[in-house]
């Protein structure tokens, strides 16, 4: 049962539940509110029964809360205007980006920008994970920004934590499925640096079968490639590697750099939305795509002295703290309804 304070509060809750930013938001709402979880469609046959139950959950609700502006949250926000419901939208990163040169972005193509401006356009509150976000959102949805506010993601310095000695071994980890995510990930400059330092294991974790093979092909002996693995497997490479890198043309606020940094890795990162925010004056910035300047950042890190990490842990413990979006979401969410 719902706690006192919002017993009587009712949320229609859509998003894409493998993720854990997702499930973590699903945690924290079910302590105070009642939510109706709806999972996104996985299969075009599955839309016409996924916007039928968002209706009927919308209907019932009195807030209809969905992660990220796209097709999945349409449905939401068209019958949360139609039956004079309240919505609210975490803008992750895609959403409100457009990087014409490689295509990505919800407002580098047709198909997308469509579902993400509606959504935008007609939320009651839209809250970003960096504030980088909320000045793409008022300039590619062409937003006055008055509904934005920014909540970063928060993460769990108890789980996320170093334990033992550390690797001459630099890692980064991103959803790869396809020769776009390298280039957006910057997984293409990682292979390169890995060139410049033969003696160093470089890893990459979360590399789909598909593109797994064209990555080895194009990759020197010292890079290893990983599929998708679970949190606790996933926080043993942490606690090995010595170097994190994230070298992203776009981002929000990289979950991965923010657990690596907790891990006491030391970050190698491009100066770029929430990963300059992450990391702030901890680590070492590097160009987008230049990987012979990246190596020699690698062999920078590889070679500071481990109260860097310590430093990369504590800024991480201390700007993103578990409870500050637990107290910030259900304060927005209570003041919404109560208004």
């Amino acid at each position: 049962m719902a706690p006192k304070d919002g017993e009587n509060v009712r949320i229609t809750f859509v998003g894409p539940l493998n993720s854990t930013f997702v499930q973590r938001d699903i945690e924290i709402l079910k302590k105070h509110f009642y939510l109706d979880i709806i999972d996104v469609p996985k299969k075009s046959s599955e839309w016409s029964r996924y916007i039928l139950r968002v209706k009927k959950s919308v209907k019932k609700s009195d807030i209809f809360f969905g992660w990220f502006a796209g097709w999945h949250t349409f449905p939401g926000i068209f019958y949360s205007k139609k039956h004079k419901k309240l919505s609210l939208i975490v803008v992750g990163g895609f959403d409100v980006a457009s990087v014409p040169e490689i295509k990505y972005g919800a407002f580098a193509n047709l198909k997308e920008k469509i579902p993400a401006k509606y959504v935008l356009k007609n939320t009651n509150k839209i809250l970003v994970v960096d504030p980088s976000l909320k000045k793409k959102a008022m300039k590619n949805a062409k937003l006055d920004g008055n509904n934005i506010e920014y909540l970063p993601t928060t993460y769990d310095p108890n789980y996320w934590l170093k334990k033992g000695n550390k690797e001459r071994m630099v890692l980064t980890v991103a959803s790869i499925k396809n020769i776009k995510r390298i280039k957006i990930k910057g997984i293409d400059t990682f292979i390169k640096s890995a060139k410049y330092i033969p003696d160093v294991k470089f890893l990459i974790v979360g590399v789909k079968n598909g593109i797994r093979e064209y990555i080895q092909k194009i990759a020197p002996k010292n890079v290893e490639v990983i599929g998708m693995l679970p949190q606790e497997k996933l926080l043993s490479y942490y606690q090995k590697a010595k170097v994190y890198c994230q070298l992203s043309i776009s981002e929000g606020l990289p979950n991965t750099l923010c657990e690596a940094m907790l891990c006491e890795c030391i970050p190698v990162g491009t100066r770029i939305d929430g990963i300059s925010t992450a990391m702030g004056d901890v680590g070492f910035y590097v160009p987008y795509g230049d990987p012979k300047i990246t190596a020699y950042a690698i062999k920078k890190a590889l070679e500071a002295p481990e109260d860097m990490g310590k430093k990369a842990r504590e800024r991480i413990k201390n700007m993103f703290p578990l409870e500050m979006r637990e107290e910030r979401l259900v304060k927005i969410i209570t003041e919404m309804v109560g208004e």
